[in-house]
């Protein structure tokens, strides 16, 4: 018996505490890259040649012999010269207590989308802001820049379960724990009309790896954790596991099908719940009742699986079911909309015409849509809602849509998975736009 609880309590603390996926974003400059960098480096994360190489790069960028750390995941050309990020750059790392995988994001407006992408798969949000660009009103009160604004709007639409606020470059400003309390202050104020909850924030200089992995000396008045031991402690757990089935179809497998008994399988990953041999389910859009006969995993045959694995379904019932198509739980089956309100963000230079259909990428489902309303674009410095006739590059938006057919989907805010899309352009089959289902009003409509 005690073996046993022993082993759920480890199941249950590998959940909790397996891969975290973090992404850092803010405004240009204020330190993204070598934060990266210094996490990296003190935490034994970098090979020796890569040391070398960077130390041998004619684009440094720092003032003497000091390891340009930046250099790490700034790795296009582009990014080197100009002493910027553009592309989302990814990095692997561990410590004794868990494994991460880093998505460096862009600071500049321009590329707001890639910022989009990184984070459309992050547990967890590394906001910085530079304590040296802090200035203060006439009210005596800081002023956020643009950009993080922008960023924490972002991570509250891509509903990111874990927000920490790095005050960076406390090393510029003496590590003035008055300049480290006003930007607190500030950023809490803006949170709250945004809706973002439970905010860590954390002082810290990535030049110096104050606070980073080590606390240091210099700042004594702080008592909290380093920021790897704050990403060390957080929960992962998904909970889309105790959620309805949610299993689209991603391919039809045959084998055989000449034969009168051919092999037929369903595809795809489970993207929420679970299923066992002997399931009633349900078969969206057709509405068709299927028994599970066989779930298979490569060579071998599983007794269930759960949200997150990818899978093969047999059925005991011969039904026409296609790529697209949802399997979901009999008694809690998705909804199945021909209209949808969504916060989209517009991804795109040319600007949204109403009067033209898009692909709506869902899922495995693909259908053409058109854009009917615009109910109000989002300004995120004040927060206030604006009417408008289209969307711009980086535009954060509530519209509604109309599709061809109906989309088997949820609300965003019970699966991210089947409660978001991306819209497609269907001349040059670029990505457009990316957007959330909303079906309980929240959101842009009700930011305020």
């Amino acid at each position: 018996m005690s073996a046993m609880i022993s082993r759920q309590v480890l199941q249950a603390s590998a959940k909790r505490y397996g891969l975290l996926r973090f992404i850092t974003a803010g405004s240009v400059d204020d330190g993204k890259s070598t934060l990266i960098g210094r996490l990296l480096f003190d935490s034994k994360g970098i090979f020796s040649d890569q040391l070398e190489a960077m130390s041998q790069t004619r684009y440094r960028h720092s003032m003497d012999d000091a390891i340009d750390l930046s250099l790490l995941t700034d790795g296009l050309e582009a990014e080197r010269e100009q002493g910027i990020t553009i592309d989302v750059a990814y990095r692997y790392f561990a410590t004794p207590k868990r494994k991460f995988i880093i998505a460096d994001t862009p600071g500049h407006e321009q590329y707001t989308r890639n910022m989009v992408t990184g984070a459309s798969t992050a547990d967890a949000v590394i906001i910085l802001i530079d304590a040296s660009k802090v200035k203060l009103n006439d009210n005596g009160r800081v002023t956020l820049l643009e950009q993080t604004k922008r960023h924490s709007v972002v991570a509250y639409l891509l509903q990111i379960a874990h927000v920490v606020v790095a005050i960076n470059k406390m090393d510029l400003v003496n590590y003035d724990q008055t300049v480290y309390t006003h930007i607190v202050q500030a950023y809490q104020e803006f949170a709250q009309q945004v809706g973002l909850e439970n905010i860590r924030a954390i002082p810290l200089s990535a030049l110096t790896g104050d606070n980073v992995v080590a606390s240091g000396d210099k700042m004594p008045w702080y008592q909290g954790p380093t920021l790897i031991e704050w990403l060390e402690s957080l929960s992962v757990y998904d909970d889309c596991h105790d959620k309805p089935l949610r299993f689209p179809v991603q391919l039809v497998a045959r084998h055989h099908g000449h034969e009168a008994h051919g092999f037929r399988g369903y595809m795809g990953r489970i993207e929420a719940g679970k299923v066992s041999k002997g399931d009633k389910l349900l078969v969206q859009p057709s509405g068709l009742n299927a028994t599970v006969k066989d779930i298979l995993m490569l060579d071998r045959s599983l007794e269930s699986a759960a949200a997150g694995q990818s899978v093969t379904l047999l059925l005991e019932e011969h039904l026409d079911i296609s790529r697209g198509d949802m399997f979901t739980a009999a008694d809690h089956p998705a909804r199945q909309l021909k209209t949808v309100t969504a916060d989209v963000c517009w991804l795109s230079e040319e600007p949204l015409d109403p009067r033209r259909k898009y692909w709506l990428k869902h899922t495995t489902n693909q259908v053409a849509a058109r854009v009917t309303t615009i109910h109000a674009l989002l300004d995120v410095n004040t927060q206030q809602k604006h009417p408008v006739n289209t969307l711009q590059l980086n535009d954060i938006a509530s519209v509604t849509l109309n599709m061809q057919r109906p989309l088997i989907a949820d609300a965003y805010n019970m699966n991210r998975s089947t409660g978001s899309f991306i819209l497609i352009d269907e001349i040059t089959h670029q990505t457009v736009a990316a957007g959330m289902i909303r079906l309980n009003g929240s959101g842009v409509e009700n930011a305020s």
